[in-house]
């Protein structure tokens, strides 16, 4: 119990420095298990095959009113992409996911967004307004955030955490990711084999 209040109030410690437009670096790379806040640069820190772990299952209703679940996509690369409207650093890197999200599509990679710790109207504006081309699980508490606790948590606004096609966590970048970067980590991820 002790564990889920302070990785809480890690993730709301994240919520916070993330509205105020901090994601610099703070020269430490996140590590498996690490649930302390790391401001985010954007970096990607990929696990080896033999240390991932498996993602937590993830499921929930979409900001358009569908159902989306991680295990829907077994067998895929998955991006998971926790943002907020009001993210800064979110705005910033939505192209770059649509775009990711797009040319990839056809290697069996899937993207899902995480919108949480966001009103729904706000998140839905944001949503029509980028056009990612995938869904959005709406989770305005944080608890599909919270149930990473003990793997690979995404501890700052935005995280992205990659899952492999065995449905372990192959990657995380906190803060805005970079094209060239999540490109090549995806295109990797997907190339690996089954």
């Amino acid at each position: 119990m002790r564990a889920k209040l302070f990785f809480a109030a890690a993730l709301c410690a994240a919520v916070a420095v993330s509205v105020s437009g901090c994601a610099g670096n703070e020269g430490s790379q996140p590590q498996a298990g690490d649930t302390r806040f790391v401001a985010g640069d954007g970096k990607i820190t990929m696990f080896d095959a033999a240390s991932r772990k498996a993602a937590p299952a993830v499921e929930g209703e979409t900001l358009d009113g569908g159902r989306a679940t991680l295990a829907a996509h077994r067998g895929k690369v998955v991006v998971l992409n926790f943002w907020a409207s009001w993210c800064a650093p979110c705005r910033a890197e939505a192209p770059v996911l649509k775009d990711i999200a797009a040319k990839t599509k056809g290697s069996g990679v899937e993207f899902l967004g995480i919108d949480f710790k966001d009103r729904k109207a706000d998140a839905l504006a944001f949503e029509r307004g980028q056009q990612a081309g995938y869904p959005s699980i709406f989770d305005q508490p944080g608890k599909i955030a919270l149930s990473f606790q003990g793997t690979v948590p995404p501890a700052a606004i935005p995280s992205t955490l990659i899952i492999d096609r065995q449905g372990r966590i192959a990657a995380r970048a906190l803060g805005a990711v970079k094209h060239s970067d999540l490109l090549a980590t995806v295109t990797k991820l997907s190339d690996e084999s089954q």
